[in-house]
């Protein structure tokens, strides 16, 4: 059971140690780290650092941040991190001594594990965990289900506060986060803490009877392999979701979806929604049924699978095998709601054979999707050549009277500058004949010179770097954001993982009991 709320649940104002924080570098590159306040097991004196390509992020400048707080870069030694690498530290000498820090060591590590000093450039932004940021930077084990595909997915399937959640091919555990949060409506634990078995207390200390309990929202995820369960498992402790969704390594194909009455009750998964991200949805696609399915149906599922697929039954024994219902039939659905599901696959062979296994076995309102995802660009254009010299900006001429007018500023600098120098030659073969002539000739006075260039100058179009140092002057008075043009385009490629998504509803099943309620209430 989760010990403090979930950073993905309730992440609160400002970033706290051993919660796992988001170091957002660009729009698209993020870091994951579980802060951390401690100096044990770090090779730098400012603690466990972060070491990106925009600069070092030491944990000590991370910890007690508002989330959103841009964090500056710091100053840290990567190069000489001591004359022993860590593992040699942790494996010890060669003569079998361990090489532990002494007192004195660990003493001046303390000492300067806050002392970060700010780098004069880099910047990251700290953020808070979220299901969208998480699927960004997790560890990728499998491909994952990315944002614009579960987003749509949850809000299709009506998931809700208070629902279970069957997820069959876990993977990577990008659905499974975002799952939980929009099934989320409190702790178990909160009840079992407040509401015990003697009833709770109401006023003037009287205890009062107790109330029916409530369904708190929960995930059941199954995945077939086990290093990928483990893994899952790891993850969802470190984020504190393990009260709200229990990993279980299982062949669903083979095994089905129900869990031990021993350690979940009868009625668990009790599910109002499933996922399904297999490679073969069909085949287990007959442990998700209210009751037996009949050998003939069972056998003309069986018989739609190809023999290629992974878990496919290829003998006619097995085939018999599976196909004989079972007299311990139990069903993973809640039995008292119309139950949703999804099938995630890649292939329309897969869509194919799952939409004949889902009219076989009785779902209804069955329909395909395909989630094609564009992002769209929104900025400002700025084209004019008064933007010469500055960032983000098209240093061009933005209309015909410009262009024209940047033209006759050339040619009238030009001009200028060609009679400055044709009156320098002449004056030099003045002076030339002059000196043949004997005649003396004084030295012309470099102020005299500068005042008469000026002056031939004045009125003309300043030039490329008097441009420039105007632009960089105005810069700080101008408000950037409300210039120029504002356009949109789409991003040119696709930066998402398509797949066709199967949808499909299974009603409850409607008895003698519930014809003879209906009637009674309705006449």
């Amino acid at each position: 059971m989760a010990s403090s709320p979930s950073p993905f649940l309730d992440p609160g104002t400002h970033s706290a140690a051993n919660t796992l924080g988001i170091l957002q570098l660009k729009r698209d590159q993020l870091i994951p780290a579980v802060l951390s306040a401690s100096t044990e097991d770090s090779d730098y004196a400012e603690g466990k650092v972060e070491n990106t390509r925009f600069g070092s992020f030491p944990h000590s400048t991370l910890l007690n941040q508002v989330w959103g707080t841009q964090i500056l870069a710091s100053i840290v030694d990567t190069g000489s991190r001591g004359s022993k690498s860590r593992k040699r530290r942790r494996e010890g000498d060669e003569d079998g001594t361990p090489d532990t820090p002494n007192a004195e060591v660990q003493e001046s590590r303390k000492k300067a594990f806050s002392r970060a000093v700010k780098a004069s450039s880099g910047f990251a932004h700290l953020v808070p965990p979220t299901p969208e940021t998480w699927t960004l930077c997790l560890p990728h084990r499998t491909q994952v289900v990315y944002t614009p595909d579960y987003s749509y997915i949850l809000q299709r399937l009506g998931a809700k506060p208070g629902d279970h959640i069957i997820e069959a091919g876990a993977g990577s555990g990008s659905f499974t986060h975002a799952a939980v949060r929009a099934v989320f409506n409190g702790y178990p634990e909160e009840e079992d803490k407040f509401n015990g078995s003697e009833g709770e207390h109401g006023e003037n200390g009287a205890i009062m009877p107790n109330k029916k309990r409530k369904r708190y929202g929960r995930v059941y995820s199954f995945e077939f392999h086990e290093p990928r369960t483990n893994q899952l498992k790891s993850e969802i402790e470190e984020h504190g979701l393990d009260s709200l969704v229990t990993v279980t390594n299982r062949d669903v194909y083979q095994d089905g979806f129900c869990l031990s009455p021993e350690s979940y009750g009868d009625s668990e998964p009790n599910a109002d929604v499933i996922f399904l991200d297999l490679p073969a949805p069909w085949l287990a696609l007959k442990h998700l049924a209210r009751s037996p399915p009949s050998a003939a149906v069972l056998k003309s599922v069986s018989s739609a699978s190809d023999p290629s697929t992974p878990n496919a039954n290829t003998s006619t024994s097995t085939i018999d095998q599976q196909t004989t219902p079972s007299n311990s039939f139990q069903s993973s659905l809640n039995p008292n709601n119309a139950v949703r599901i999804c099938t995630f696959s890649p292939c329309i062979e897969q869509v194919t054979k799952t939409v004949s296994a889902l009219r076989s076995l009785g779902w209804l309102e069955i329909s395909m999707v395909e989630i094609l995802s564009k992002r769209l660009e929104v900025r400002r254009e700025r084209i004019g050549l008064q933007e010469e010299g500055l960032r983000g900006a098209n240093p061009s001429a933005a209309t015909v009277q410009e262009a024209v007018q940047r033209l006759r500023d050339v040619e009238g600098r030009a001009k200028a500058f060609h009679g400055l120098q044709k009156e320098k030659q002449e004056e030099l073969m003045r002076r030339a004949e002059a000196q043949k002539r004997g005649e003396k000739v004084a030295k012309q006075d470099p102020e005299e010179a500068e005042a008469q260039k000026a002056k031939v100058l004045t009125g003309l179009p300043p030039s490329k770097h008097d441009r420039l140092e105007q632009a960089r002057s105005k810069l700080g008075n101008r408000e950037l954001f409300k210039e120029g043009r504002l356009v949109h385009r789409t991003e040119p490629e696709l930066k998402t993982h398509t797949s066709y998504l199967v949808f499909a509803v299974l009603p409850r099943e409607w008895g003698k009991e519930d014809e003879a309620k209906a009637r009674k209430k309705w006449g």
